[in-house]
């Protein structure tokens, strides 16, 4: 298991700067258009930055798919959202990104509280894979739902100003979507051929659709807002994912429930810090609708 949370450390700092590399070329890339894929392929493909980003984002995730193969998916998720404080560091020193005070806090809060949850868990042994068929379906279809919800939700009119955040959310759900679906793959599913190609489905899926919100996400807002609630939520979900479908265990003492629903509650308030208060956008806000 210290060999899968060793991998997490290092997933958390190369995730991180793929999004902030992935952030910059997609600030000098043409806007997306799930209708015009190759074109926007192309446009991706033509800055150095995407495709820096994506490649490391790629060694990013067989990394990460080796740590929830070896460690509790719970525990390699608080490792990932302990390097929320990085992200900032990385954004403001590389890349000269202006990073708000309420951003730091929010940041620093979701973080703790993560690591927080993850601390208070007990101490247990494997990397937990094992999960029942109606606690993952049940989990995963909530999840689908919420998504569908966001995705129809984000076009509003009143939440025009706030569409980068939504579809940062959005790209957080479906990213915590893949992940679960990965942990049951990494040996859980076992020999279920069907269960295996649903699984494979859905990560698949789920995984394509998570970098097109993404990328559409980071062409709407700014880094730390978008990069750090995509995080934000896909690492808080995949923790409760453990804790739901894998059986990772809560704490047994009162002490250590309240100090859980502490951090939930911390994490919480971080998700309304990271959103700036600040217009910062420079392309009005592109929808996942055609054309």
């Amino acid at each position: 298991m210290e060999i899968g949370l060793g991998l997490a450390v290092v997933v958390a700092l190369m995730t991180n700067l793929a999004s902030l590399f992935k952030h910059r070329g997609c600030q000098h890339a043409q806007p997306v258009c799930i209708s015009r894929p190759r074109a926007s392929l192309r446009g991706l493909a033509t800055s150095p930055w995407f495709v820096a980003g994506w490649g490391l984002a790629a060694l990013a995730w067989m990394a990460h798919v080796a740590a929830l193969s070896l460690a509790p998916i719970s525990l390699v998720q608080a490792v990932l959202a302990g390097g929320a404080v990085a992200l900032a560091v990385m954004a403001q020193r590389i890349f000269g990104d202006p990073v708000e005070r309420r951003q730091w806090l929010g940041l620093l809060l979701g973080a703790v509280g993560l690591v927080l949850l993850a601390a208070t868990l007990p101490r247990f042994h494997g990397s937990h894979s094992a999960f029942s068929l109606a606690a993952i379906a049940s989990f995963e279809g909530g999840l689908v739902l919420l998504a569908a919800g966001i995705a129809l939700g984000h076009r509003a009119g009143r939440l025009a100003e706030r569409r980068g955040v939504l579809l940062a959310v959005l790209a957080g759900l479906l990213f915590a979507l893949a992940g679960i679906a990965i942990k049951g793959l990494t040996g859980g599913a076992g020999d279920s051929w069907p269960l295996i190609a649903s699984l494979l489905a859905l990560t698949l899926g789920c995984g394509a659709l998570a970098q097109y919100t993404a990328v559409v996400a980071l062409q709407s807002g700014g880094a730390i807002e978008t990069i750090g609630l995509m995080g934000l939520v896909a690492n808080a979900i995949q923790i409760v994912g453990g804790i739901l479908v894998f059986g990772d265990p809560l704490s047994p003492s009162p002490i250590g429930i309240g100090l859980q629903v502490t951090a939930f509650a911390m994490v919480c308030l971080s998700a309304l810090l990271l959103p700036s208060p600040i217009a910062r956008r420079g392309r009005s806000p592109l929808s996942l609708s055609p054309g």
